[in-house]
C-alpha cells in the first residue's frame, strides 16, 4: 500500500485514526495498523521485521546493562547482524556478480534466491536499529524495557517503508506519553495533503517526460530533449521524496509524533557541501553522526579526512542501490565537497551568489542523470548529448516528437515546480501577513531545532485534495522512487 493511493488515503487512514482516537491513542491500535499497512504490500516479509525487532530489543537489553564485557560484544553483534541481513538482501547479488567477474568462482556458491525480492523499506528500518542500538551503547538513550514500545518505533507506519529516518532519542518521550490536540492534527493535515499535492500534482506529471528521455535510444537522442530530461527528473525526485516525507511528518503529527524535516530547499544551496545539508537530511546526518565521526572525521589530518568523506559517499551512493551507477553518484559527490574543502569553497565564496546556485544545480543536474541511468555507457552517451548538443543519428525509426510528451500539464508541473522548489511561497505569504506556525523539530542538529511553516488556507488545501484524488482515481499504481532503496 502507498500513500499516494485511494485505497489508503480513503480508507486505510481514516478507519485508522477513528479506531486510534477511539481506543485513546494506543500503541497497540499503531501497531496493528502498521502491520496491516505492511502485510498488506509485502506479505511474509513482516515475518523479517518481527525477527529483528526481537533480535534488537534483546541486544539493546544487553547492551545496556551494567555488564561492560557483555555490552562490547553486544554493540558488534547487533550492528553485525543488521549490516548482514541488509547485506544478504540487498547487495548479495551484485557482490556475487562481481566477485565472479573478477575470476573469484567459488562466490556463486552463495546461495541466492532466483526470485528474490528487496523487502520494501529496509534500508530505512536497519538504520534506525543500528542508531538504537548505538545511541544505547553512547548512553544517549536508556534500552527500553518495553516490547510494545520499540515496536512501535520501529513498525510505525509513516515512516516504515521510506523514512526519514527516525532516531529513538527523538520520539521516545512521545511513544511513552503523548498529547494531541486540534492544532497538531490541523497542521498534520496540511503536511499531508501538501505532500500528496507534491508527489501526484507535480512528481508524477513531469515524470511522463524525464521516462521518456531516459528510455530514448542514445543514438536518437537530442540536446534538448536531454536537458529537458534532466530538468524533469531534477524536479521529480525532489519533489516525489519531500512530498513522501511532509506525507509522513503530517501523519506522525495527527498521531502526537514529531518527525524530523527532511528537506529545506536543497536547489537553493550554494554549495555541494550546502546541498547535502539540505537534501535528505535524517540519511546525511545518520551518515555524519554513526560513520564519519565514528571512523574519525576530521580529527586525524587532512588525508584522514578525504579517506573517511570517501568512504561515506561511497556507502551514501551504495546505500541507495546495489549498482555501480549508485556508487559512482556518491563519488561524484564526495569528489567535488572535497574540492570545496580543498580550496574551491573558498573560491565560490567569491563569486556572485547566482553563479555558484548555478554551479549547484548544473552538477546536481548532471549526478542525477548517473543516479537516474540504467548503466554508465547510457549516462555518458546522456551526458554527451548535453554537454555537445547533439543531434539524433539518422535511423530508419522516426523519433517520437518531442510535443508529443512536453504536454501543457507537463510545461505547467515543470514550471510550478521550479517555483516552489525555492522558497517564493513561504516569501509571498509572509508578505500577505499569513500566520506562521512553529513546532519543535525532533532532530539531531540544533541549528535546525525550530523550523516554521505557514497556515495555507483551507480553500487551498481542499482544492488540492480534491485535484489530487481525482487523478489518483485514475492513474494505476505510483509509488515513490525512494521505496526501492
Amino acid at each position: 500500500m502507498v500513500f499516494s493511493s485511494i485505497p489508503f488515503v480513503f480508507y486505510f487512514l481514516p478507519i485508522f485514526l477513528v479506531c486510534y482516537f477511539a481506543f485513546g491513542r494506543s500503541n497497540w491500535i499503531i501497531l496493528f495498523g502498521s502491520a496491516v499497512f505492511y502485510v498488506w504490500g509485502e506479505g511474509i516479509n513482516i515475518v523479517l521485521i518481527v525477527s529483528l525487532l526481537a533480535f534488537n530489543y534483546w541486544m539493546g537489553r544487553l547492551i545496556g546493562s551494567d555488564r561492560e564485557r557483555l555490552a562490547k560484544v553486544g554493540i558488534w553483534v547487533g550492528v553485525g547482524v543488521n549490516l548482514a541481513v541488509l547485506g544478504h538482501y540487498k547487495y548479495a547479488q551484485f557482490l556475487v556478480t562481481n566477485l565472479t567477474r573478477l575470476g573469484v568462482h567459488s562466490a556463486a556458491a552463495y546461495p541466492l534466491d532466483p526470485n528474490h525480492h528487496l523487502p520494501l523499506g529496509i534500508s530505512f528500518f536497519v538504520f534506525q536499529m543500528i542508531s538504537y542500538l548505538v545511541d544505547v551503547r553512547a548512553g544517549k538513550v536508556q534500552a527500553e524495557r518495553y516490547p510494545s514500545r520499540l515496536a512501535t518505533y520501529m513498525m510505525m507506519f509513516p515512516h516504515l517503508i521510506a523514512g526519514p529516518i527516525v532516531r529513538y532519542a527523538n520520539i521516545a518521550g512521545e511513544i511513552a506519553a503523548r498529547r494531541v490536540d486540534v492544532a497538531s492534527v490541523g497542521l498534520g493535515v496540511q503536511y499531508f495533503i501538501v505532500g500528496l499535492c507534491q508527489k501526484v500534482l507535480i512528481a508524477n506529471t513531469v515524470a511522463r517526460f524525464a521516462d521518456h528521455a531516459f528510455s530514448v535510444p542514445v543514438n536518437q537522442l537530442d540536446g534538448l530533449t536531454a536537458w529537458l530530461g534532466a530538468v524533469t527528473y531534477t524536479i521529480q525526485i525532489y519533489f516525489d521524496f519531500c512530498g513522501y516525507s511532509n506525507v509522513a511528518i503530517g501523519l506522525a503529527l495527527m498521531m502526537g509524533f514529531h518527525f524530523p524535516r527532511n528537506f529545506n530547499y536543497p536547489y537553493i544551496a550554494r554549495s555541494v557541501t550546502e546541498f547535502w545539508r539540505r537534501w535528505h537530511i535524517s540519511l546525511s546526518t545518520w551518515f555524519r553522526d554513526y560513520v564519519y565521526i565514528a571512523i574519525g572525521g576530521n580529527r586525524a589530518g587532512r588525508f584522514a579526512t578525504v579517506r573517511n568523506l570517501l568512504i561515506v559517499f561511497f556507502l551514501t551512493g551504495l546505500w541507495h542501490g546495489a549498482a555501480w551507477t549508485f556508487v559512482l553518484w556518491g563519488l561524484y559527490h564526495g569528489a567535488f565537497l572535497l574540492m570545496e574543502r580543498l580550496g574551491l569553497g573558498q573560491v565560490l565564496d567569491r563569486m556572485p551568489r547566482w553563479i555558484r546556485n548555478a554551479y549547484v544545480l548544473i552538477l546536481v543536474m548532471f549526478g542525477w542523470v548517473l543516479f537516474r541511468a540504467g548503466d554508465r555507457h547510457q549516462t555518458f552517451s546522456y551526458w554527451k548529448a548535453m554537454v555537445f548538443l547533439s543531434t539524433p543519428v539518422k535511423s530508419p525509426e522516426t523519433p517520437v516528437p518531442i510535443t508529443l510528451w512536453l504536454t501543457p500539464e507537463v510545461i505547467a508541473a515543470l514550471i510550478v515546480g521550479s517555483v516552489l522548489a525555492c522558497p517564493v511561497m513561504a516569501w509571498g505569504l509572509d508578505r500577505l501577513g499569513y500566520a506562521r506556525l512553529g513546532r519543535q523539530a525532533a532532530i539531531a542538529d540544533p541549528a535546525m531545532d525550530i523550523h516554521y511553516v505557514h497556515a495555507l488556507p483551507v480553500g487551498v488545501l481542499l482544492a488540492g485534495l480534491v485535484v489530487a484524488s481525482a487523478l489518483l482515481a485514475g492513474d494505476t499504481l505510483n509509488p515513490f522512487l525512494y521505496f526501492r532503496f
